[in-house]
């Protein structure tokens, strides 16, 4: 098992790890299961003075942190920048709007014959949390900041290939002041999750990633009885209607297809353009794509690094590849460049049709498809017609459309005349093979909760009691 940061810029293998053998494993489990033993018992005000603390670790350290995360996975350095900073809010969120959360809510008494009762939120224990490389900080700060908020430890299991990330943000957890153990990073390969998940120390876990991971994933959960979140997959659309400010939706859908170097789960992939605007967006379309630069994400002129890996850059141009052999036209990209990294030039992709790789596969880097629809409800068809539903983009300035596009497209999501992202502020997830549950919001921070119900009387039986229960 290789567990190592390898430049995708060069190629270059710049840092290597040992994996933890079986011994260490169990005592990391182990401080964390006696952490949240300690965890669970203080105030919220204490976790969100420690959870400020961590936001304030990460502004302060943000430039560092941003180098750190460019050199293991390849996103532009500004992006990188950015990525810390939205943590560091996240874990503001969370730290201020814990109380109001977690807050017991009262139930009607009177209905159900008690003279109080209400649900509470309560901590549920360790949870693992098997996270990816494209947003290495993000992923993982926004599940890490509610769970532990609410009083849970954190067992993480990162990417083999971000494990310097993987272990400062055990660090910045640390020097915050959290309990030790509170957040665990485990240096292991995937055929570990098995065990971890199986340790009855260790009560739930969240996944981000592929299909096939969180098919793994449910599968262990599923023999354990215990809860997941699964956010996998995404094949969003960006539907474009006549209404729309077509030269805003092409400029929006440059950086919608392209951000994270085009390796983003909620990145727009499926671009449906209505025949009576479909020329002039396609042509927009292609020519902002084209006018990307290509290069270096350490330097401040770079609009796209390269992909994280070389097998993930292979597996974009094979889909590539695929779709011409099949007859589609390229407008613009579409060849890998020799030389060293991993890089692949921002791409469009037209005339695409059922029997093409791209029809019906998450294309995981720069590359656009691009579709003709001559109505919205050929729109809505194509744009549903997915495994996946994660987000989805619509732009059109008819209100009618715009709400019948919240309610119509099949997503975890629905972005309106913007691009789609996440906030601490809303919930986020998907429906169909793009998983289930939620993260964000008080939504993800009650996934990991015991909500419990709280009945209380005066000591006599009810009227209507024993009549019937289940």
């Amino acid at each position: 098992m290789t567990i190592a940061t390898t430049n995708p810029v060069t190629g270059q293998v710049l840092k290597t790890y040992e994996a933890m053998s079986d011994e260490q494993l169990d005592d990391a489990i182990e401080r964390t299961d006696l952490a949240y033993r300690q965890l669970c018992g203080t105030t919220l005000e204490q976790r969100g003075w420690w959870m400020n603390t961590v936001a304030d670790l990460l502004e302060a350290e943000r430039d560092e942190i941003a180098r750190l995360m460019t050199t293991e996975m390849g996103k532009t350095l500004a992006a990188a920048k950015a990525e810390v900073t939205k943590c560091a809010a996240a874990c503001r969120f969370y730290a201020e709007r814990a109380a109001e959360f977690l807050a017991d809510e009262p139930a009607d008494a009177r209905a159900v014959s008690a003279t109080r009762a209400f649900v509470r939120y309560q901590p549920i224990g360790p949870v693992l949390a098997v996270m990816p490389w494209n947003f290495p900080l993000w992923q993982v700060m926004r599940f890490a900041a509610p769970a532990l908020m609410a009083g849970n430890t954190g067992l993480l299991k990162h990417a083999s290939s971000v494990p310097q990330t993987a272990l400062l943000l055990e660090d910045v957890f640390r020097r915050a002041g959290f309990p030790e153990g509170a957040f665990t990073t485990l240096l292991v390969g995937a055929d570990a999750v098995d065990r971890i998940l199986s340790d009855t120390r260790v009560r739930a876990a969240t996944l981000t990633g592929s299909e096939a991971a969180g098919r793994s994933i449910a599968q262990i959960a599923g023999r354990e009885l215990k809860k997941t979140v699964l956010e996998l997959g995404g094949s969003d659309p960006f539907v474009v209607m006549p209404s729309a400010d077509v030269e805003l939706a092409a400029e929006v859908a440059t950086t919608a297809r392209c951000q994270n170097n085009g390796q983003s789960c909620i990145a727009a992939k499926r671009f449906i353009v209505h025949t009576d605007v479909y020329d002039v967006f396609a042509e927009a379309f292609a020519h902002r794509m084209s006018a990307l630069r290509v290069g270096d994400p350490m330097d401040d002129d770079t609009d796209v690094g390269p992909l994280a890996s070389e097998g993930g850059r292979d597996e974009v141009d094979a889909q590539v590849r695929d779709a011409v052999d099949k007859g589609a036209s390229v407008l613009c990209g579409g060849e890998k460049p020799g030389g060293a990294g991993w890089f692949y030039p921002p791409t469009v992709v037209a005339d695409l049709n059922p029997g093409m790789r791209m029809w019906a596969e998450e294309v995981f880097g720069p590359v656009a498809g691009l579709y003709r629809v001559s109505s919205y409800d050929d729109a809505i068809e194509l744009a549903n017609g997915t495994a996946f539903g994660l987000g989805s983009n619509a732009w059109t300035r008819d209100p009618q459309e715009q709400e019948r596009f919240a309610t119509d497209l099949e997503a975890g999501a629905v972005f309106i005349n913007g691009i789609t992202t996440s906030y601490p502020q809303l919930p986020f997830g998907g429906v169909k093979k793009s998983g289930y549950g939620r993260e964000l919001s008080a939504q993800g921070m009650r996934e990991f909760c015991n909500v419990k119900t709280v009945w209380m009387g005066v000591g006599t039986a009810p009227a209507g009691a024993g009549v019937h229960s289940e």
